[in-house]
């Protein structure tokens, strides 16, 4: 699978996360004709939701550099 493609599928999944959340925020549980449903755990959406905005950004090249700072040691 082309770079590409792996973006466009994560950038289709964290939509549908972002819709998943707005559903889950809007009503937890639900009842039709007496059964009742209950939505996804929003703590594990928002997770996945992050952990997709991550990997758009890094695999679309908008992700800062990571800063590294050396701290010199004296050692005898």
């Amino acid at each position: 699978m082309a770079k590409n493609e792996r973006l466009e599928i994560k950038k289709a999944r964290l939509k549908l996360y972002l819709k998943a959340e707005i559903a889950i925020l809007s009503g937890q549980s639900y009842e039709i004709e007496g059964l009742k449903l209950t939505r996804a755990n929003l703590k594990e959406v928002q997770s996945m939701i992050s952990r997709l905005e991550a990997d758009v950004s890094r695999m679309s090249g908008k992700q800062r550099p990571r800063t590294r700072f050396i701290v010199p040691r004296d050692e005898f």
